[in-house]
């Protein structure tokens, strides 16, 4: 019976993997939020997951930090902050190159504390907007944009989906986290500059940055100034050492507090499917760990104390890169806690597994954002126009990430 459960379960969640990694079926109208749902329906079928015991594997924290920080998210966007915050960036252009730095320091830094995906949501009609206007090629601010805001989550532990899922389950406190990884992350911004400095030298001239004078952005002051205090007021908690759940769920409810936004307002900007995709996520990875399929797999691979920074990184890599890099996070999860020094192996993980999103343009749902936003007003960034700088930005954020774990952290 051991032996057909091991099998059974590997089976659904291969199938499962797959249809996350694809993206869909084929000839099924299907995501991979549906297809997540439906693996973990089969492995309820075929008695691999016992129903009544499903809210034991889904991780409550990680659903009530992502909801919280959509809800943040939300109210910053509505009261008009991330407009005010493009506005800057053009006062600061001067030249091109300095455009580009003045945009990746921005767009990293607030991926840092506003999840990256909505970072870039927001500024890519901006950055082609200024580019476009100026008569400038739109190409390599929209791949620094994109690495930016991947590189630049990788720094806190609210920056993207799966540094929560790992401050969760490691208990690393927000700051430690931060210590650990800014390193990482602003080493990171400078190879971006760099690498499409040297790849499209006849963009990044001396040569003046044209940018039409635009009118003040609309801002809702109430709600700017009130989700500005309640943001700070968050980050105190974060650093005093409150649980980020706990901290960013008081923050979400004090901001719901309020006379004058419809709460409809923030719930539309929610993307609901993906605190749905967790929830099943969390039941399929589940899977594989109570059959002892996960135990059977990685027992070829020795993960408790043999294993070196750079193995740990190669081994996230390849998972992120096939699969996706929230379950390859998940996979993952219950070797890294039985390691020798789970707080590298955790921090090692968190990096490589959100640096990895940078190497192609399906790698990260950041990315994707980038250029579907530019393809509705006529500018394609292609997969291998992308690529041709995110490999090189991989494997320079990924050395240097390795490099400064393996001194300062791997111990």
């Amino acid at each position: 019976m051991i032996v057909m459960n091991f099998w059974i379960t590997l089976i659904i969640v291969i199938l499962t993997y797959i249809g996350i990694a694809a993206g869909s079926w084929p000839k099924l109208r299907v995501n991979r939020t549906t297809l997540t749902l439906i693996g973990a329906g089969l492995l309820i079928a075929m008695k691999q997951v016992d129903f009544r015991n499903i809210n034991q594997f889904i991780d409550l924290d990680t659903i009530i930090l992502l909801f919280s920080m959509m809800v943040i998210n939300a109210c910053m966007q509505l009261s008009g902050f991330f407009r005010l915050a493009g506005s800057t960036l053009l006062r600061l252009a001067r030249t091109p190159r300095a455009f580009l730095a003045a945009e990746i320091v921005l767009s990293g830094v607030l991926s840092a504390l506003f999840l990256n995906d909505t970072i870039c949501l927001m500024f890519t009609p901006l950055i082609l907007g200024v580019t476009l206007s100026a008569k400038r090629n739109p190409i390599p601010y929209l791949i620094a944009l994109a690495t930016a805001a991947n590189i630049g989550s990788t720094a806190t532990l609210t920056g993207n989906p799966q540094n929560m899922i790992i401050g969760i389950a490691s208990g690393i406190s927000y700051t430690d986290f931060a210590l650990a990884l800014t390193p990482v992350a602003l080493l990171g911004f400078g190879g971006i500059w760099l690498v499409l400095v040297l790849l499209y030298p006849d963009e990044f001239t001396s040569d003046p940055f044209t940018i039409a004078q635009e009118n003040a952005p609309k801002v809702y002051k109430p709600l700017l100034v009130k989700s500005l205090l309640v943001v700070m007021g968050m980050l105190v908690g974060f650093v005093a050492g409150v649980p980020i759940a706990e901290a960013a769920f008081l923050a979400a409810c004090v901001l719901l507090l309020t006379r004058r936004v419809h709460p409809e307002k923030i719930f539309a900007e929610f993307d609901w499917g993906l605190l749905v995709f967790f929830s099943g996520l969390f039941v399929v990875t589940g899977a594989l760990e109570v059959n002892g399929v996960s135990q059977r797999l990685f027992s070829l691979v020795d993960l408790n104390n043999n294993i070196s920074a750079v193995q740990l990184t190669t081994l996230t890599v390849a998972l992120s890169n096939l699969i996706s890099n929230v379950p390859a996070v998940m996979l993952l999860r219950p070797f890294v806690a039985r390691m020798g020094n789970p707080t590298a192996g955790w921090l090692t993980l968190a990096a490589a597994s959100t640096l990895a999103g940078n190497l192609t343009l399906l790698g990260s749902v950041a990315n994707l954002i980038v250029a579907e936003s530019a393809r509705r007003q006529n500018v394609q960034l292609t997969f291998w126009e992308y690529t041709r700088a995110g490999f090189i930005i991989t494997i320079i954020s990924l050395a240097a990430g390795v490099i400064w774990i393996s001194m300062f952290v791997w111990k």
